[in-house]
């Protein structure tokens, strides 16, 4: 896969406390909450990282949230479980993403999911993990991660995951 390429006066950022939260509106007021409320704090804890799409000077066009987490093998689908331990295994958990309304429609939803499993991809070269999960805040969310080939975690309709190797070989191949 190509780096994501941004329109010119687009840059992707770390979130950082000079960057202006507070009019970045989604329509889906959890995902306005956490950016504006909780980003900055769970990354200073070490706990996520919070990537932004900036136009240029200082608009928060979107963002991502990332962050490691662990699944029990049962709980993954059988042809992605049945050759691993029966054991907690590591995965990226993609807790956020969000376009601002002003800016949705545009694909740049797509384009920050790119950039998102690029960079997992890139950390799955040195730390490992099975797959990528995300829980949809909304049936749409659900709708438009399912065209990339996220697919439902058994028993739990609105999460969503697509294995490493997907990620791989999409990134690879």
């Amino acid at each position: 896969m190509r780096p994501v390429r941004w329109p010119t006066g687009f840059c992707i950022e770390q979130l950082e406390k000079h960057h202006k939260r507070s009019a970045f509106r989604s329509d889906v007021e959890a995902v306005d909450e956490w950016l504006k409320k909780s980003a900055r704090q769970a990354q200073k804890k070490r706990l996520s990282i919070t990537r932004v799409l900036i136009k240029e000077p200082d608009t928060i066009v979107g963002y991502y949230t990332l962050a490691m987490g662990q699944v029990n093998f049962d709980e993954l689908p059988h042809e992605i479980a049945r050759k691993l331990p029966a054991t907690l295994l590591p995965l990226v958990t993609l807790a956020w993403l969000g376009v601002d309304k002003n800016y949705q429609g545009q694909g740049f939803g797509e384009r920050l999911l790119a950039q998102a499993l690029a960079d997992c991809h890139q950390t799955g070269q040195i730390m490992p993990f099975v797959a990528v999960l995300l829980e949809c805040a909304t049936i749409s969310a659900k709708t438009f991660y399912q065209r990339y080939d996220f697919e439902e975690l058994p028993g739990h309709p609105m999460k969503l995951m697509i294995p490493w190797k997907l990620i791989d070989s999409m990134m690879t191949g």
